[in-house]
């Protein structure tokens, strides 16, 4: 049986493209099996993926995807720092981030659900697609559910680590401040999206760095995979 639980999704997408084009043994592969493959391969990618995320400082401690302020508060928050409330800020901007690592956990069982309803026209434009193929499949399929179970996750994180508590402590106090604009935004609605963003950003640099290098990083998944292809 062929272990590919060590595989990271844009590995297999790479190597199947690669193998697909340069070895005349894939002829022999059927669509469903190279689609099952695929599949599974995904799977394995995704969940390592999700974990990552999911654990602690997965958002907070990785500066392409951290969660800061909204950028209509950026004036805010450099008011509210001048005038003193920079560890109320600080303390916003790590529950923003806690609650996206504790959403991320429960994405894992969406990319699977759509990743399972995969078609085989599905696999074998991913397996010719550019660089962030696999990305930009798995954002349309899965966008509206990830919200949707996102949400409450991230309301319900946001609450036990005080989030909205300091979210009302920090705006309300800038917003007592006279000839201020008032700051309102949704702050669920507002992490929700961020930690979207942070998890397709990951799948996506890692998709791009694989097909730009494939020999580097994956040439034990073509040994492994494809080696005992037509043998």
């Amino acid at each position: 049986m062929i272990n590919v639980k060590k595989f990271t999704l844009p590995a297999l997408i790479l190597c199947c493209t690669l193998s697909f084009t340069a070895n005349a043994q894939l002829s022999s592969l059927s669509q469903g099996d190279m689609g099952s493959a695929l599949k599974l391969a995904l799977s394995n990618g995704v969940q390592k993926g999700c974990t990552q995320l999911s654990q602690m400082d997965g958002f907070f401690k990785n500066a392409a995807i951290k969660i800061l302020m909204p950028p209509e508060a950026t004036n805010v928050e450099s008011k509210l720092r001048q005038m003193g409330f920079g560890p109320q800020v600080d303390q916003l901007i790590l529950s923003m981030n806690r609650a996206a690592e504790q959403a991320s956990a429960s994405a894992a069982n969406i990319f699977l659900n759509a990743i399972t309803q995969m078609s085989i026209s599905d696999a074998q434009g991913l397996l010719t697609g550019g660089d962030t193929a696999a990305t930009h499949y798995l954002r349309t399929k899965t966008t509206l559910s990830l919200t949707i179970a996102f949400k409450p996750t991230i309301d319900t994180a946001l609450t036990k680590t005080h989030a909205t508590t300091y979210w009302k402590d920090v705006f309300g106090t800038y917003n007592k401040v006279p000839f201020t604009k008032k700051v309102n935004p949704d702050l669920v609605s507002y992490v929700t999206s961020k930690a979207l963003d942070g998890i397709f950003y990951e799948i996506a640099q890692e998709e791009k760095a694989i097909r730009a290098n494939p020999a580097g990083q994956a040439s034990a998944l073509l040994s492994k995979v494809f080696g005992s292809i037509g043998h």
